[in-house]
């Protein structure tokens, strides 16, 4: 079963419990997946909608940092139940231990040795890691290491 499939679902199983804010959340997710889809013109791989989620998820998390700094707090805390609702169809990170095995193995794949370097042991990591690892957290490691 698909994400999306998934989602599908979870969406019918909200409408009939009446939660009308994990209902909003999926429908949400629904609609930027279908919109990537039509984009695609075609179904999407599971990768794609891992990057479809990811996406929505940083909006999400964006945003309810914005309304916090705002000073409207119900409004970030609605952000971040739907940050919540999202992760739920997320992959698990990889753990710190994987990461760094990971980018080992990257490191002597590429034999890159400086920072210059970097983007060829990003990709390989990024590749190997499949959509479970945070670019952000994967740059900072590898950059660690090459310095």
């Amino acid at each position: 079963m698909s994400i999306t499939e998934r989602i599908q679902a979870d969406a019918t199983a909200a409408a009939k419990a009446r939660d009308r804010e994990r209902l909003a959340a999926l429908r949400l997710l629904l609609d930027a997946l279908n919109k990537e889809a039509k984009e695609a013109r075609g179904t999407l791989d599971e990768q794609r909608e891992v990057a479809v989620l990811k996406r929505e998820r940083k909006r999400r998390a964006e945003a309810a940092e914005a309304y916090r700094k705002g000073g409207r707090e119900e409004t970030a805390a609605s952000e971040e139940a739907e940050v919540r609702i999202i992760e739920e169809y997320l992959p698990a990170e990889i753990s710190d231990d994987e990461l760094e095995a990971l980018v080992a193995d990257a490191l002597s794949e590429t034999g890159a040795a400086s920072q210059k370097e970097m983007g060829k042991v990003m990709s390989a990591v990024m590749a190997k890691a499949a959509g479970r690892a945070d670019g952000r957290r994967v740059s900072e490691l590898v950059r660690s290491k090459l310095s």
